[in-house]
C-alpha cells in the first residue's frame, strides 16, 4: 500500500474494506440474501460476457462522456443510493465530492447518514432517492425538501420484498448507539483501531439515524433511527402504478425507476410517466433467484431503450463491465459496493481511485474494441454465449 493509498482494483478496495472496517460493518455492505444466488449471478454473468478485440487501427482518443437524465457526466458510471452510516465519518458528503471531482452524478439514500442539502453542495448532480412509505403527504413533503436542496432528479425504489435471512449470517446492527451497545460491540472495534480513529478525530460516532426523513424541511425534530424508519417502510401499503404515475406528476422532472427487472414492468414504467429506467435486483439484496441485472438488460432496452434512459445496477467491479453494459443496451451504470470499498479503505480520495479505476477500464476496453466514443459500441462488440439472456415478462403475440 502506498503512502497516499492507491489500489488499482476494486477488488483491492474490498480487500482494504475488509482489513479497516469491523466485522459487522463490512458484513453489512456485504449483504445478499437467503443463499446468495443472485448476489453471485450479479457478478458471475459479466465474467461470462467476452470481448472481440481489434489489433490495428485503433482510435488514438477515446470519448466516456454521455448524458443521462439530463445530467451532461464525465464517463458512464453514476453513484447509487446506498445508506453508508458507519463506513466512513464523511460519509455521503465524502461520496459527493468524490464524484464532483470525477465529473459525476450521485444517488442520494434517503435512508443516508448525511442530509440532502448538505449533500448537493457538495455536488449539485445530485439526485434523491424514495421509497414509498409513510402515504402521499409525507411522500410530497419528502420531494418537496429535496426540491428546495437543488436536487435534480428522483429515484424510486421498489424493488423490496423484505426477505429475511442468510444462510451465511446476518450482522448484528443496532438501532442507536448507547453505552451499553458501544461495549458489547468493543472487542471489534477495537481490532480496528484505524476507523475507530477516524470517528475518534472527526468528534462524532456512527450516528444510525435518517435525517432525510425527518418532515418537513429537516428541523422538525431529531431524525428516526434507520430501523424505526425501516420498520414504517415495511408496514407501508406497497404502492400501485397510479402511485407511480402520481410520484411521476408530483415530482415533476428526471424520474428513475429502480428496480425493473421485467419488460413489461418497464414498459408500465415508461407509460406512467418515467424518464430513466435502472434494472437491477436490488445487489443480490432482495428476492433470491432473481437473474443478475446484465442478463436481462438487453430485451429491456430493446422495450423502452427509444424512450427512457436505460440504467445497470448490480456486480459491475470494473470499467470493462461498464462497457459490456453500454454495449448490450444500457446508458450508463450505477455502483453500490465498489464505492463503499473505496470510501471504506481511503474516504473521498477511495471513492475518487474507484471511479478512476472504473475510467481506466473503460479507456482500456474502447482502444481494444477499436471505438473513439463510448456511444459507438453496439451488441457485436460482446461475446454472449448461449443462454446467457434471460427475458421476463414479455408480451406474448398471438
Amino acid at each position: 500500500m502506498g503512502a497516499n493509498g492507491w489500489f488499482e482494483t476494486v477488488a483491492e478496495a474490498q480487500r482494504r474494506a475488509k482489513k479497516r472496517l469491523p466485522p459487522s460493518v463490512y458484513s453489512a455492505l456485504l449483504a445478499g440474501s437467503e443463499a446468495g444466488a443472485s448476489y453471485d449471478d450479479n457478478t458471475r454473468a459479466f465474467a461470462e460476457l467476452g470481448f472481440a478485440p481489434h489489433v490495428a487501427g485503433l482510435s488514438a482518443k477515446r470519448e466516456t462522456g454521455t448524458r443521462v437524465l439530463g445530467q451532461d457526466i464525465s464517463l458512464p458510471v453514476v453513484i447509487s443510493p446506498t445508506g453508508v452510516q458507519a463506513v466512513h465519518p464523511d460519509g455521503e458528503v465524502a461520496v459527493a465530492r468524490a464524484a464532483a471531482a470525477r465529473g459525476t452524478a450521485i444517488g442520494l439514500s434517503s435512508f443516508a447518514s448525511k442530509p440532502v442539502e448538505e449533500v448537493v453542495a457538495a455536488n449539485p448532480q445530485t439526485f434523491f432517492q424514495m421509497y414509498w412509505m409513510n402515504g402521499k403527504d409525507s411522500m410530497a413533503a419528502r420531494m418537496q425538501r429535496a426540491r428546495d436542496a437543488g436536487a435534480v432528479g428522483l429515484i424510486v425504489t421498489l424493488d423490496w420484498s423484505f426477505s429475511h435471512g442468510r444462510d451465511w449470517g446476518s450482522p448484528s446492527i443496532p438501532e442507536r448507539l448507547d453505552l451499553r451497545t458501544m461495549a458489547r460491540f468493543a472487542p471489534e472495534v477495537l481490532r480496528r483501531p484505524r476507523w475507530l480513529r477516524d470517528f475518534a478525530r472527526s468528534g462524532q460516532i456512527p450516528d444510525l439515524t435518517t435525517p432525510n426523513l425527518v418532515e418537513g424541511d429537516g428541523s422538525g425534530g431529531p431524525a428516526p433511527t434507520f430501523f424505526g424508519a425501516y420498520g414504517q417502510w415495511m408496514t407501508s401499503e406497497p404502492p400501485s402504478w397510479e402511485d407511480v404515475a402520481w410520484m411521476v406528476q408530483e415530482w415533476g422532472g428526471p424520474f428513475l425507476l429502480k428496480g425493473v427487472c421485467r419488460v413489461d414492468d418497464a414498459l408500465r414504467a415508461v407509460d406512467a410517466g418515467a424518464t430513466g429506467i435502472s434494472v437491477s435486483n436490488h445487489g443480490g439484496n432482495n428476492l433470491d433467484g432473481t437473474p443478475a441485472p446484465i442478463r436481462v438488460l438487453p430485451s429491456i432496452a430493446r422495450a423502452v431503450g427509444d424512450q427512457a434512459d436505460v440504467l445497470l445496477d448490480g456486480g459491475v467491479r470494473r470499467g470493462s463491465d461498464v462497457v459490456k453494459a453500454v454495449a448490450l443496451g444500457a446508458k450508463a451504470v450505477m455502483i453500490g459496493r465498489a464505492y463503499l470499498w473505496g470510501l471504506a479503505a481511503n474516504g473521498q480520495a477511495g471513492v475518487e481511485n474507484v471511479l478512476d479505476v472504473l475510467r481506466g477500464g473503460i479507456d482500456s476496453a474502447l482502444l481494444g474494441l477499436g471505438h473513439s466514443s463510448i456511444h459507438d459500441l453496439t451488441p457485436d462488440d460482446v461475446l454472449v454465449p448461449t443462454g446467457f439472456t434471460r427475458e421476463l415478462g414479455v408480451p406474448r403475440t398471438a
